[in-house]
């Protein structure tokens, strides 16, 4: 495997692990770019998070609406054409808002567990150490 194609299936991982994290937002609730990728073990991994979702489409249908930024803000707004359709959309599940693009999070925040296992490589068998042949001695 070439080092774009190592690249290339390692962002579709991530991309796959995000939306993992996302589909399992509830209703009524929503969370953050950086506790996303925080549970999937990437504590500064924010931005790569709102590019993941940026290209969600690719994937299927996800809840992407209940994602705000840390300050609760709806900072991927714009990309349901527009702000107003987010905000509906999250007041439609009963989310509050304390401003008019600011989602209250003291009551709607959701936490994901530690999701780092959807980014860890299969277990493998460890590889076996090559021996040197025994040279003139007997074979035990």
């Amino acid at each position: 495997m070439r080092v774009n194609e190592k690249s290339r299936a390692r962002r579709t991982s991530f991309r796959r692990a995000v939306l993992e994290v996302v589909s399992r937002i509830p209703p009524g609730r929503v969370t953050t770019y950086g506790l996303i990728s925080r549970a999937l073990g990437f504590p500064r991994g924010a931005r790569n998070v709102g590019m993941a979702l940026a290209r969600s489409s690719e994937f299927g249908d996800f809840p992407c609406h209940r994602v705000v930024n840390r300050d609760g803000e709806l900072s991927g707004a714009w990309a349901f054409g527009h702000p107003e359709v987010m905000r509906q959309l999250l007041e439609e599940e009963g989310v509050l808002f304390i401003a008019e693009a600011r989602v209250d999070l003291d009551v709607c925040l959701w936490e994901p567990p530690d999701l780092s296992e959807l980014l860890r490589p299969p277990e493998t068998e460890p590889a076996r150490k090559y021996r040197e042949p025994n040279r003139g001695e007997a074979p035990r």
